[in-house]
């Protein structure tokens, strides 16, 4: 591994839960590769956020049967209205309605970014815990996941990730590679997560605990 980032986003993979229509807009987009979501809200025109600007895709308003073709594709949704791509780090978050019905969709594109971790190398491998803070979209998880993968991979070290909305690991039950040897463990509520950390050092022997 380089010092130069290396950037992997799985992008068909996460062009194959679009409906059709929205599908070809993007495949033919100039800026495919700095698409960051697509948004779908019922009776709207669907859009794109790029790394620069949004742009929709036509005036035609997003129909129920595009909502259900999402849906359809991913896993099904969680307690925090978030869901996944299956070893990928897509997340796919739903809007309801009063009823509980899914009337709007934020499809965000999960890139896997190796060669960030130089900058905290030396800390990282010291063995001292860390704590990051900072605003969302700085980041954070992206070098959390460098942080497991390096210290599983580089180290050797037993390294069990507490992911508590698949945002360090991805959607699915087997984790993306970015997390590399280290174990994941999932957590399937907030008030849960606690728990999950006690259980993962009493049962697993872990010399590390990555959590989110």
């Amino acid at each position: 591994m380089t010092l130069h980032e290396t950037i992997q986003a799985d992008l068909d993979r996460f062009l194959e839960v679009l409906p059709d229509r929205v599908r070809q807009w993007l495949d033919g987009h100039q800026n495919l590769d700095s698409l960051k979501e697509v948004v779908i809200d019922l009776g709207r025109p669907i859009g794109a956020r790029f790394v620069r600007g949004y742009q929709t895709m036509d005036q035609s308003p997003a129909m129920r049967a595009d909502i259900d073709y999402v849906t359809s594709r991913v896993h099904e949704f969680d307690r925090d209205n978030r869901s996944g791509i299956e070893q990928t780090l897509h997340r796919i978050s739903a809007i309801r309605n009063r009823r509980g019905e899914i009337i709007g969709l934020t499809c965000r594109v999960g890139r896997a970014v190796y060669g960030t971790l130089e900058i905290i190398r030396d800390v990282i491998e010291s063995g001292f815990n860390i704590l990051m803070l900072g605003p969302p979209g700085v980041g954070k998880t992206t070098k959390l996941r460098e942080v497991a993968r390096v210290l599983a991979d580089e180290f050797d070290r037993r390294v069990v990730v507490v992911d508590t909305n698949n945002e360090i690991g991805g959607g699915g039950d087997i984790p993306h590679p970015a997390i590399g040897g280290a174990r994941r463990m999932q957590v399937p509520n907030d008030r849960a997560q606690a728990q999950v950390m006690i259980e993962a050092v009493e049962n697993h022997m872990p010399e590390v605990v990555v959590v989110d």
